[in-house]
């Protein structure tokens, strides 16, 4: 990854009408994405991540608030004078023109030599494993092929950022995931930034080497895929990244006791009152009556390597279990069992 950030946005808002029927959908916000970097805009639809792409791309203005590209502002440049490209979720290729034609029609509008045209096509086809299909018309290609098309016309002017607009959304699961590895591996060869907008949690923690998660026009934490799923900031962010079972506790004098009345190996110091505690489900286990707190079990969900196990607790409320189908116990619906939670895996959330 090269040093230097490629993308930093300071303080930048986007409000759409004005008076009593104004819309925010940026709130102040403030980001640097490093030079060479797959980084991932993760939220809800409606959360302003589309919004915030759109205006590093220069299709939207900024209400305020400033967009620096390599150091240089770039708030208010038009689209076309921005080294940036964008891949949007409709690939938009022209029916009539061949996959080399299509690839090679941004640059000959910018008037490149017809030899460079012909050297970047054959680059960026090599590059996206579509050197067989240059004369092939867009109708004759699978979705998954018509994607690559449309990324190699991205990266034909070898941009310094590329936007991605939840450009796998139209594959099939088989195709989207098979479409995740080639980006990321597009993206260590080429060096370039990519900029990634999506509202699937498992492509951002496949492919990022950080993720900025954002609801309701707001940037609410940013960090590798590992921080975001082992320490989330908040609620939120613990619900919105993988599944997440929610545990209200007491803290007194250090020590945190749930709905059941039992208490937890979980010291806290200098907090006191009501918290929310957040363990994923893969960090309980699963033992025989008599050890943990006492569960029963209300739900299996057979997944193969996994077995997902709803629990009751005593007091009633349902935890989710995730236990490897070989790991020695299997327990039917009905079955009294025990729930241990590692006291080092629970995490103390703010609301």
């Amino acid at each position: 990854m090269s040093t230097g950030i490629a993308i930093d946005a300071r303080n930048v808002g986007k409000v759409y009408g004005a008076g009593a029927t104004a819309v925010t959908a940026l709130g102040d916000v403030s980001i640097s994405i490093k030079k060479g970097e797959f980084f991932t805009l993760l939220g809800p639809s409606g959360c302003g991540k589309t919004t915030l792409l759109r205006c590093i791309a220069g299709f939207e203005t900024p209400t305020s608030g400033a967009i620096h590209l390599s150091g240089q502002d770039i708030t208010y440049t038009p689209p076309n004078q921005r080294p940036v490209n964008t891949v949007f979720q409709s690939y938009a290729l022209f029916p009539h023109l061949s996959v080399a034609q299509n690839v090679g029609f941004g640059l000959k509008m910018l008037g490149k030599p017809a030899a460079e045209v012909a050297r970047a096509v054959a680059r960026v086809l090599g590059l996206v494993k579509l050197e067989d299909f240059a004369d092939r018309l867009p109708a004759q290609l699978s979705g998954g092929q018509q994607q690559r098309v449309a990324l190699a016309r991205a990266l034909a002017p070898e941009p310094q950022v590329l936007l991605l607009d939840e450009p796998l959304s139209a594959l099939d699961l088989k195709l989207r995931k098979e479409m995740q590895s080639e980006l990321k591996r597009l993206q260590t060869e080429t060096g370039i930034t990519f900029i990634f907008v999506t509202h699937d949690q498992e492509e951002a923690l496949t492919m990022s080497d950080r993720i900025g998660v954002m609801s309701a026009g707001a940037l609410l934490q940013v960090g590798t895929p590992h921080d975001i799923y082992e320490h989330p900031v908040n609620r939120f962010v613990a619900d919105f990244i993988g599944e997440t079972n929610f545990l209200t506790g007491q803290v007194a004098q250090g020590r945190v006791r749930i709905a059941t009345g039992d208490a937890l190996d979980v010291t806290l110091d200098g907090q006191e009152g009501t918290v929310t505690l957040a363990v994923r489900p893969e960090q309980i286990r699963v033992g025989p009556a008599g050890t943990g707190l006492p569960a029963r079990i209300v739900e299996t969900t057979y997944l193969g390597t996994d077995t997902h196990y709803t629990l009751a607790l005593s007091e009633g409320s349902q935890v989710v279990a995730r236990v490897q189908s070989n790991a020695g116990h299997s327990f039917a619906v009905g079955d009294a069992v025990g729930v241990i939670i590692d006291a080092q895996s629970v995490q103390v959330l703010a609301a």
